[in-house]
């Protein structure tokens, strides 16, 4: 178990119940270092003060606030440690909610464990973790760290208090504006996308990977032993560009759900597409209807290799 990054107390109305706060997660990325590409000799990153115009060490940087332009106050870290905030040592419980009205955006990504400090917190912390666990609600709470008072959501994990830090209302952006303002869908489409998300349903989601990581760590073990990387996979992969017909795709997708189950979809029901709606379609992505001309001018221009590839 990694070590803990805070120490404080839960305040639950006149309960108080010493904890510490653990990493949940853990980053299991492959990190690169910065080369050099001739030599591959590292390259560092250096600290220099722009008054003195020398590297200065970790001891010597301090935190600074830019009160008006170029005009600079110090700030220490005890000054903040003894800031007259309630949060400052304690994950201050401010309301119970209905866990489905948090909204997923609110949340950072950032998740942590909250382990009991010591025997006389045992009791208490089981109470407040039974007590979430019989109900739909989740604990909304406060906490200053790492410079910043945080809104945190408080729910139960196999009996293990778990902290989700959360984003404050001015944090999420109105999206209103990026929705479709012209987009038309009939009830039958609606009703085979919800038996394609049906067809998808599942209950377990531990089976999936980071396949991204596998391959690359398949690449670094290759150059390592001086071998040549695996060959790419190769996909066939319908052009880009196409009209679809959403309806015949729809059903495609519930067809192809359905069989990686295992379960007998029948023969999927194809929609040819109107000629007209076709030709719309083909102007509104400014492609040419006609497939002769696409040839011909396929013919006329070799493709050419995308930078980089």
């Amino acid at each position: 178990m990694p070590r803990p990054l805070w120490s404080g107390a839960i305040s639950f109305g006149l309960v108080t119940i010493p904890v510490k706060l653990m990493s949940a997660t853990e980053d299991r990325s492959v990190r690169f270092h910065q080369v050099h590409t001739e030599d591959l000799g590292r390259v560092r990153v250096r600290k220099f003060c722009e008054a003195e115009d020398r590297e200065v060490s970790a001891a010597e940087i301090g935190k600074g606030y830019e009160v008006f332009k170029d005009t600079l106050v110090a700030v220490t870290d005890e000054e903040l440690e003894q800031m007259p905030l309630p949060t400052a040592k304690a994950i201050e419980i401010v309301a119970f909610v209905p866990a489905a009205s948090i909204d997923p955006v609110r949340l950072s990504g950032d998740s942590y464990f909250l382990q009991y400090d010591g025997p006389v917190a045992a009791k208490p912390y089981v109470l407040i973790a039974r007590a979430l666990a019989r109900n739909a609600k989740v604990a909304v709470a406060k906490l200053a760290w790492h410079g910043r008072e945080r809104l945190v959501l408080l729910r139960v994990r196999d009996g293990v208090l778990v902290a989700h830090v959360l984003k404050w209302d001015d944090e999420v952006r109105d999206p209103s504006e990026l929705a479709p303002k012209e987009a038309k869908v009939t009830d039958s489409e609606i009703d085979e996308a919800l038996q394609l998300v049906d067809s998808m349903t599942t209950d377990d989601i531990s089976g999936y990977q980071d396949e991204y990581r596998k391959a690359l760590e398949a690449v670094l073990e290759a150059k390592a032993e001086g071998l040549q990387p695996p060959e790419p996979r190769t996909e066939d992969k319908e052009p880009g560009g196409q009209v679809v017909d959403l309806m015949a795709a729809l059903q495609e997708s519930v067809r192809k759900a359905q069989a990686s189950r295992g379960e007998d979809a029948g023969d999927a029901e194809v929609h040819e597409m109107p000629a007209a709606k076709k030709k719309a379609a083909g102007k509104a992505a400014g492609k040419a209807p006609a497939k002769k001309a696409a040839k011909k001018s396929a013919a006329r221009k070799p493709a050419r290799r995308q930078r980089g590839a």
